[in-house]
């Protein structure tokens, strides 16, 4: 397979950016966040789109920014890119079939969701690289793994396999090599089942919570934009026929 930029294919209300440099594990290059910036953005704009994937090809998810830019500068689009994509308006899955090494880290951990089969496994080597890692990549680490893993992670560059990912949080969901397709398929379906506007809403303030940036006059909105929907309406009266509800986002 040729190395490439990243791409995007849209499937209904299901999106997927793929990193397509598997010659060199998925290495992100100053091209390639620009391109993942510009792919996050289509999928911003566009609200018909409610769940985006993101995978990688070959034997690796991604083997984070490439190394030899670090100190030119680039560093702090990466760390741009990952907030990005944190801050996306779609529920986020990171499908990991693969290794998950140094940026790509955080990459994956800016997503909702990680889903991970057995035998993958990730290492963070900052440290032993010399950088300092950035601001809110810290903060990520913390608010969604805790400050111990953060620290074991982080100031001891130690690879750790699977089942350690899954138990310290890393890891939202972890199966076997055979059924990882399965369930990204069914994790997709289920968030892109769901009404669009609880959906987007919930996600965006529980981040924000979990940041302590929360806008309690944005959540107040949202929960009222919910209440005078027809999608409430809709799934009242779908709970009531025993259907699945027909949610168009309004």
């Amino acid at each position: 397979m040729t190395d490439q930029i990243p791409d995007l294919q849209i499937d209904g209300a299901i999106a997927t950016i793929t990193l397509r440099r598997p010659a060199q594990a998925n290495r992100l290059s100053a091209d390639d966040l620009d391109r993942l910036g510009a792919l996050i953005a289509d999928v911003n704009a566009r609200d018909d789109v409610l769940v985006l994937l993101l995978r990688g090809t070959g034997k690796y998810f991604c083997s984070g920014f490439d190394i030899g830019s670090i100190g030119s500068g680039e560093e702090s689009s990466f760390a741009e890119i990952v907030d990005a994509l944190e801050d996306a308006r779609a529920v986020t899955i990171a499908v990991l079939h693969g290794g998950v090494y140094g940026g790509a880290t955080d990459l994956a951990l800016a997503c909702d969701f990680r889903i991970g089969a057995h035998g993958v496994d990730m290492f963070m080597p900052a440290a032993r690289l010399g950088l300092h890692y950035y601001q809110s990549g810290l903060e990520r680490y913390v608010t969604r793994l805790g400050l111990d893993n953060a620290k074991r992670l982080f100031l001891t560059a130690q690879k750790i396999d699977a089942t350690a990912m899954k138990a310290i949080g890393y890891l939202t969901h972890l199966v076997a090599p055979e059924a990882l397709e399965a369930e990204v398929t069914n994790l997709s379906g289920t968030c892109a089942s769901m009404a669009p506007i609880p959906l987007i809403g919930m996600k965006r303030h529980l981040n924000r919570i979990a940041r302590g940036t929360l806008d309690a006059s944005a959540l107040q909105a949202d929960i009222e934009r919910a209440y005078r929907s027809d999608d409430l309406r809709e799934g009242q009266a779908a709970w009531a026929e025993k259907r699945a509800p027909r949610f168009v986002g309004k």
